[in-house]
């Protein structure tokens, strides 16, 4: 069947609950794989689902797409080569469903060249043509820093030593207008050490040897500190409702999962309760499980099967599920 862009009239900028673009999908002929109080996911190809939602429907789209690999994955990455093309077909979509305040988060890893110790840019092109092209800003980069990684790719860590083991993912903070939707103290961290000692003795308003002109102010307590764009995350999940439930069932778990904690920051930092989260490349839904632990509606589409059904094992409560599927 023929999908039709579904548009709203106004500024696009009116809220929908996940129950609402959940009726607007179906009308489109597309039923939920299964679905929860807050949420609903989809079996489906993103090309094919994303303009089917309303505009301005969605406050948060947080994803982590196919890598663009030297080798080929089993969850169906591109080429470094082809990679761009592909993802930019998503990009129209993606800024339209956005409201005007929305965040686009998108996690890439990086990539060595075939053959060659030298890295692709794929991230690079598709971060400047995404606001080049399609008039994203770039709000802020982060860095998703694993400690726990292995070190990889063998052949130019371990076999000749000619590089160091690659344990950070670039994220590109877009968004649709110049002031997105932000709150840097819901992320707020607990202080370090050297902190709470200056809290406790105070400090001296003065002038620094860099310029900055560090005023009393410095020395209040807040609720904490202030991030940096550096996330340490280390993704060792080895013993999660999750895994535990695949490994019952005999099911193989998604191959690359991005811990919870990741989700957790953005969601948190870049939305408030009620707001609706899209993730379009779902995997193990690892999106979908903490935006309903936050009390957010969101929508997520994945393409294969096996993934989205073992996605179900994230949720503790009771599922709707739906045996009629697309």
């Amino acid at each position: 069947m023929s999908k039709t862009r579904y548009e709203v009239s106004g500024n696009g900028a009116r809220p929908y609950g996940a129950s609402t673009i959940r009726e607007v999908l179906k009308e489109q002929s597309f039923v939920p794989y299964y679905e929860t109080q807050c949420g609903a996911a989809y079996h489906g190809d993103s090309l094919e689902l994303l303009p089917c939602l309303p505009d301005g429907s969605v406050n948060l789209i947080l994803t982590s797409p196919p890598f663009a690999l030297t080798r080929k994955k089993e969850y169906g990455n591109k080429s470094a080569e082809e990679y761009v093309d592909w993802f930019l077909q998503f990009a129209p979509d993606f800024r339209r469903v956005l409201a005007e305040d929305g965040s686009l988060v998108i996690d890439f890893g990086g990539a060595y060249l075939p053959g060659y110790p030298v890295r692709s840019v794929y991230q690079f092109e598709v971060l400047v043509r995404l606001c080049k092209e399609h008039h994203f800003h770039l709000a802020q980069e982060f860095y998703h820093y694993n400690p726990a990684r292995l070190p990889a790719p063998a052949e130019w860590v371990n076999v000749r030593r000619i590089r160091v083991k690659d344990s950070v993912n670039v994220v590109w903070w877009l968004s649709k207008s110049e002031f997105p939707k932000a709150d840097n103290r819901r992320v707020l961290k607990p202080y370090s050490d050297s902190m709470e000692q200056l809290l406790q003795n105070g400090y001296k308003a003065k002038l620094r040897p860099s310029g900055h002109d560090i005023s009393g102010n410095f020395s209040k307590r807040h609720n904490g500190a202030i991030p940096p764009n550096l996330l340490e995350i280390a993704n060792t999940e080895s013993n999660s409702e999750y895994l535990r439930r695949c490994k019952e069932t005999g099911m193989k778990p998604h191959p690359a999962r991005f811990p919870s904690a990741f989700a957790d920051f953005f969601i948190r930092f870049l939305t408030d309760e009620g707001d609706t989260v899209l993730d379009p490349f779902a995997g193990s839904n690892t999106t979908g499980a903490t935006a309903e632990a936050l009390h957010r509606a969101w929508i997520a589409f994945e393409l294969r099967e096996d993934y989205l059904e073992g996605s179900k094992f994230r949720f503790s409560e009771e599922l709707t599920l739906f045996p009629l599927r697309r």
